[in-house]
């Protein structure tokens, strides 16, 4: 629920809700922000959401909200997530609840206790003297070409995985692998790990199940790009400024 303008979005105060409060299902704190407390909920799906507010997906928000409301709102999503996706126990199927002295969820009956559940995924720039990997998968939702990525499998290093990656979705071998930096990444509970890499052999042959192009790209000659505020974007941008060469 935000109110949006030319200049931005902003996320709803508590007095802003004073028309729905009953409306508002489960509550939960989870922290400060500008030394205001911050809680994630969920809101009865017939409510009317208050005056000149509406309700909208987060990824498009990315950009519009400041980046560290950004990031709390992506906390409050994960937690709504994960509490929704874990309402009964996995090993004897008993309801769970909310532990009182942790962030966890506790199965009643067999004591099994839930962590939220974070999927560390690598994100990597492979870079050749001049250029750069850009690749554009079928999962775009747009036209742009971005840096590869991938999700980390059991008993993988991130390089391992960064390794893997490239090699199952453009066929080249690298060298090189150095971190780069980290995001949270609430879509819907994902860590997106940033890598920069070299090139060392390989012909770029995109896999056609997930890559629909691939390609080497200099700093004056990129295509559609992702958006600012994304640690994709970073990557590029690092590279275009000349420290990733």
């Amino acid at each position: 629920m935000v109110r949006t303008a030319e200049t931005g979005a902003g996320v709803p105060h508590s007095q802003d809700l004073t028309d729905i409060y009953q409306n508002i299902i489960s509550p939960r704190y989870f922290g400060t922000l500008n030394k205001l407390n911050c809680y994630s909920a969920e809101i009865d799906e017939n409510a009317a959401y208050p005056h000149g507010m509406s309700f909208q997906e987060l990824r498009p928000l990315l950009g519009l909200l400041d980046e560290d409301v950004f990031s709390a709102a992506g906390r409050a999503f994960q937690i709504v997530h994960w509490v929704r996706t874990h309402q009964f126990c996995g090993r004897c199927g008993d309801r769970t609840r909310m532990k009182t002295e942790e962030r966890a969820l506790e199965c009643p009956h067999c004591g099994l206790v839930i962590y939220p559940e974070i999927s560390p995924a690598i994100i990597v720039a492979v870079v050749r003297g001049s250029e750069i990997l850009l690749a554009r998968a079928h999962r775009f939702r747009n036209a742009f070409y971005s840096v590869l990525a991938g999700f980390v499998e059991y008993g993988e290093t991130f390089e391992e995985t960064v390794r893997r990656e490239v090699r199952e979705e453009v066929g080249i071998e690298l060298k090189n692998i150095r971190y780069f930096g980290s995001q949270p990444w609430p879509f819907p509970n994902s860590l997106m790990v940033g890598f920069i890499a070299d090139y060392a052999s390989g012909e770029v042959r995109p896999d056609q199940s997930e890559i629909v192009d691939a390609g080497w790209f200099t700093s004056n000659n990129l295509p559609g790009l992702p958006r600012t505020g994304t640690i994709a974007r970073r990557l590029i941008d690092f590279f275009t400024e000349g420290a990733g060469k």
